[in-house]
């Protein structure tokens, strides 16, 4: 499900292309120290994006290295790292063990289960460390799994169980005067997210007799469907924005509004031109 808050890198500066690499190389190197090779199989935008949030809003001092990279061997790298991006990693390999585990109970692929075997050390050091923000990921696969398996069809009371542990994961430290804007911002952010994953998987979902909320919506809405998940997901990403703005973020600025009023949309934008080649190729056969 994650993965969707990503960055529009046409609209970026240069100079702020080069500097969210460089959280992105850091965020995947410290998945390494944290889980080998294996941890940097994990790496995604969402964990790049809190780790650049985190670091502006406290104004972290950074590590930056220059490093060679077996992935992409033909030049020097450099990446960045603080506790921010050590926390944002973290995070994703308690994510991503989740995931895995409730692959293998979906399907049972045996090779998510091996994934979630080789990652439980690490998963069970970083719940030692963060046992709220582990608890709420724990809360969130149970109440997601019921969900599905009644077939919920409320699309606000399923979508509000994403926003509930994306506002756990936003309130990085405790009791912090930022962490009701943190919440929320990670609240609304969720939603958004949950809702773009249904609508991206309604199809395939609708044809293998999946649960997805939206198949309903899709059927009683008609030709307004489109109209109302643009409107829904506008909504949520304007809550989202309002708490970032309340935030004093100087640093990473232009890279962070970038993201929330522009990169989260990129998906949503490639899923609609991948539908409209399809109903042309139809057309033309």
């Amino acid at each position: 499900m994650f993965g969707y808050v990503n960055v529009n890198r046409d609209e970026l500066s240069e100079q702020d292309r080069k500097t969210y690499q460089k959280y992105y190389c850091g965020l995947c190197r410290e998945l390494k120290n944290l889980a080998g090779t294996k941890g940097q199989m994990l790496l995604n935008y969402d964990s790049a994006f809190l780790s650049i949030l985190l670091s502006g809003l406290y104004e972290l001092p950074e590590e930056e290295e220059r490093f060679f990279c077996r992935f992409h061997p033909m030049s020097k790298k450099y990446s960045i790292s603080n506790d921010a991006v050590r926390y944002a990693a973290a995070m994703d390999i308690v994510l991503s063990y989740y995931n895995f585990i409730d692959d293998y109970m979906d399907d049972g692929n045996r090779t998510k289960k091996r994934f979630s075997e080789m990652l439980k050390p690490v998963y069970d050091k970083i719940k030692i460390e963060y046992p709220r923000q582990v608890k709420a990921v724990e809360d969130y696969i149970m109440k997601l799994n019921r969900a599905e398996k009644a077939m919920e069809p409320n699309l606000d009371k399923v979508s509000n169980f994403t926003g509930e542990v994306m506002a756990e994961l936003f309130q990085w430290k405790e009791d912090d005067i930022w962490n009701e804007d943190l919440k929320n911002m990670g609240f609304y952010l969720g939603k958004y997210i949950y809702i773009l994953d249904a609508y991206e998987d309604r199809e395939k979902d609708e044809k293998k007799g999946e649960y997805n909320p939206l198949i309903a919506m899709w059927r009683s809405c008609g030709a307004s469907y489109e109209v109302c998940i643009q409107q829904t997901m506008t909504a949520l990403m304007s809550e989202c924005a309002k708490s970032f703005e309340r935030m004093p973020v100087l640093m990473n600025s232009g890279i962070l509004r970038n993201i929330i009023y522009s990169g989260v949309w990129s998906r949503y934008e490639y899923i609609q031109l991948k539908r409209r080649d399809k109903i042309k190729k139809k057309k033309i056969s």
